[in-house]
């Protein structure tokens, strides 16, 4: 449906619009800087509620409402080409994983959390109030776009984003528990093979070898919907039920 695609998009321009009043509900640096205080940040509640929001409805977010994905789809106009580098994927595992545990180390030091801070650094108003402020955002912004204009479609996502790591997580946990979740299926005997899927993947995932198989479980899939959307023989569709058996 071109509806849902249209709305989709909509939804993730305006999330991107708005960035500069969210920006720090997302900040890694954040996260750091409270837990060496022992307050628990905005944007660490944020990336809890994401964590867990991905056992219901997988990395929908990604694709719906992640400000960082607005401007990436906006990037699409001056470089839409697939994204083949799937084996940098694990660059995001390697930059979380020492920033999570510098996270538990800095509050440990701390003597643990001790607050709870929704406005942690935000007290006084919108961020890019101050100068300061408009130069951390100016460089988040460059930070994501750039891989995107280098490598291809959602580079950023694939290689740097600091968020997806809690969604692909609660996925997985969803999936292994096999518990109820918006996730994609697919009817494989129906599939005519026209590539369309794969052409229109904003992740450039490889989406006709995933209805071939049967199993349309993929980490980096963030649920847009295109793939359903663009089959002629509406191979591919939304369920709440698991594919895999």
């Amino acid at each position: 449906m071109k509806k849902r695609q249209s709305i989709r998009k909509a939804i993730i321009l305006i999330s991107f619009l708005l960035f500069p009043v969210t920006v720090y509900f997302f900040s890694p640096a954040l996260i750091l800087q409270g837990a060496s205080e022992g307050v628990v940040a905005g944007s660490m509640i944020t990336f809890a509620l994401l964590f867990l929001f991905a056992f219901i409805f997988g990395r929908a977010f990604c694709s719906w409402i992640c400000p960082s994905g607005g401007l990436q789809e906006c990037a699409r106009l001056a470089n839409d080409k697939p994204f083949r580098h799937p084996r940098w994927n694990w660059i995001k595992a390697a930059i979380w994983v020492p920033w999570v545990l510098l996270i538990v180390i800095l509050a440990i030091k701390a003597g643990g959390f001790h607050a709870i801070k929704p406005l942690y650094q935000m007290e006084d108003g919108i961020p890019l109030s101050e100068s300061q402020g408009v130069v951390i955002y100016f460089g988040v912004l460059f930070f994501i776009l750039a891989p995107a204009l280098l490598a291809g479609r959602r580079s950023f996502c694939h290689m740097f984003c600091w968020i997806s790591p809690f969604m692909i997580i609660g996925s997985w946990i969803r999936n292994r528990l096999r518990l109820p979740g918006l996730r994609l299926t697919s009817n494989k005997d129906d599939c005519i093979h026209c590539g369309a899927c794969d052409k229109k993947c904003p992740m450039s995932l490889q989406v006709e070898k995933l209805v071939s198989k049967g199993n349309m479980r993929n980490a980096e899939c963030i649920l847009c919907g295109e793939c359903v959307d663009v089959c002629p023989k509406k191979v591919i569709h939304f369920s709440w039920k698991d594919d895999k058996r």
